[in-house]
C-alpha cells in the first residue's frame, strides 16, 4: 500500500439542509480548515468531482421555493454558477417534472453524466448538463408497477458505474430496488435475487425492494454492499446475486455503508434502530467495519459518542477516500462531523453544529 503521505490533499465537500461547507486538509488529515456555506439555503444532496479536471465540481440543490438546479464550479468550488438546464420528466407524468437531484456520476472517461431524481428518473448528458436525456429504457421497465414512493424519496440514486467498463451500471431506487445495465442502459434487468422485502407479501421479490444505498468497490466492480430497509448485503458478482451479511450487526436497519477502496473485503455500516425511530441503535454512535466482506463485525468507533447520541447518519453522508490506510468520514442529524484517517481505528469530530448533513464527498486534489 502507498504511505498515505504521498496522496494529495483532501477536500471534504459536506452537503447540508442549508447550504454547502468544504473542509480541507493536507494528506496527512490531522488538521482541517472550513469554509461555507455556499449556495446558502439550498439543500446540497449530492456533490460529483469531473474524472480527469480535479477542480471541476457539479453540486445537486433543491430549495423549497426556487426548486431544483445544478451548480457547476471550475476552480475547485470557491465560486458556483447555476447551470440553465436540470434533468427533468416532460409536462404531465408527474406532478412535479423535478422535486430533486438526488444523484451524480460521471462515467471514467467523463464523456457521460448520469443523474437521479425525484420523481423517479435516470438521465445523461453528453455535453456537461446543456442537455438531458431520459433513459426511457429504466423508467419503461415491465417491473415499473412494483415501484412505489418511500418514507421522503421517490428517486434514482446510488448510480455506480464501473470504472473498468462504462458501459455496466447499477442503480437504486427507492422503493423499487437495484436495476442494472450490461450494455450502457440499452436494458436493464432487476438486481435483487436474495434480498428480503418483509414489508411486501412476496418476502423476495424481483423488484420493490426499498433500498437505501449501493456502493460498488472501485477496483473490483463484481463486489457490491448494499443496504436496505431490511438486511445488509454482499454481492460478488456485480450484483446478479446477493448474500445478507447482517448477522453480527445490532440492527437490520440504516442507510450508510461504505467500502474500502484498498480492500474489497473491507466495509463499513452504521446501523439504526429501525425504521420507527431511525437514530443510532441505543443512542450510541457506532460504525461497524467488517475486514472479510461481511462475515463478521466488529465496533470500529474509538472516539465516537458512547450514549445519548439519537441521531441519523443518511445514505449519502459517508465517503472514504484513496489514501492508505484510507479517511472514512460521516456527517450526522445534528450536524456533526466525523473523520478517521486510518480505516476506522481511531475517529476525531472535524465540525459540529453545522444544519443537518445530507451528503458527505472525500475528494482529492494536487494541492
Amino acid at each position: 500500500m502507498a504511505d498515505s503521505s504521498s496522496r494529495g490533499a483532501v477536500m471534504l465537500c459536506v452537503g447540508t439542509d442549508k447550504g454547502l461547507f468544504r473542509l480541507r486538509s493536507a494528506g496527512t488529515r490531522t488538521e482541517w480548515r472550513i469554509d461555507g456555506p455556499q449556495m446558502a439555503g439550498y439543500r446540497i444532496l449530492d456533490v460529483c468531482q469531473r474524472p480527469g479536471v480535479e477542480r471541476e465540481l457539479l453540486a445537486a440543490a433543491t430549495h423549497d421555493i426556487w426548486g431544483a438546479h445544478l451548480y457547476a464550479s471550475g476552480d475547485g468550488g470557491e465560486h458556483w454558477e447555476s447551470l440553465a438546464a436540470v434533468p427533468h420528466h416532460p409536462p404531465g407524468i408527474h406532478a412535479q417534472s423535478v422535486r430533486a437531484i438526488w444523484s451524480l456520476a460521471y462515467t471514467p472517461d467523463a464523456r457521460i453524466l448520469y443523474a437521479g431524481i425525484d420523481p423517479v428518473g435516470l438521465f445523461l448528458t453528453r455535453d456537461h448538463g446543456l442537455t438531458w436525456t431520459a433513459v426511457d429504457s429504466l423508467h419503461g421497465h415491465e417491473t415499473r408497477h412494483t415501484w412505489e414512493p418511500s418514507k421522503g424519496i421517490f428517486a434514482v440514486h446510488s448510480i455506480c458505474i464501473d470504472r473498468g467498463d462504462p458501459w455496466r451500471v447499477v442503480v437504486a431506487i427507492s422503493a423499487g430496488g437495484v436495476y442494472r445495465t450490461e450494455d450502457g442502459g440499452a436494458t436493464w434487468d432487476p438486481a435483487n435475487r436474495g434480498v428480503r422485502a418483509e414489508n411486501l407479501p412476496n418476502r423476495y421479490p424481483i423488484a420493490g425492494h426499498n433500498v437505501h444505498r449501493i456502493v460498488m468497490h472501485p477496483d473490483a466492480s463484481q463486489r457490491l454492499y448494499r443496504q436496505c430497509y431490511n438486511g445488509t448485503y454482499r454481492s460478488d458478482d456485480g450484483g446478479q446475486r446477493w448474500t445478507e451479511i447482517t448477522q453480527g450487526l445490532p440492527s437490520d436497519f440504516g442507510y450508510a455503508i461504505a467500502t474500502d477502496p484498498n480492500d474489497p473485503d473491507t466495509v463499513f455500516q452504521i446501523p439504526e434502530s429501525g425504521s420507527h425511530l431511525r437514530t443510532t441503535v441505543d443512542g450510541r454512535l457506532r460504525v461497524f467495519r467488517s475486514r472479510d466482506a461481511g462475515r463478521t463485525w466488529a465496533s470500529a468507533s474509538a472516539g465516537l459518542p458512547t450514549g445519548h447520541a439519537w441521531v441519523t447518519v443518511l445514505r449519502e453522508a459517508i465517503d472514504v477516500d484513496r489514501h492508505a490506510p484510507c479517511g472514512v468520514y460521516f456527517g450526522t442529524s445534528s450536524g456533526h462531523l466525523f473523520a478517521s484517517r486510518d480505516a476506522g481505528d481511531h475517529w476525531q469530530l472535524v465540525a459540529e453544529y453545522l444544519p443537518r448533513i445530507l451528503c458527505v464527498r472525500a475528494l482529492e486534489l494536487d494541492h
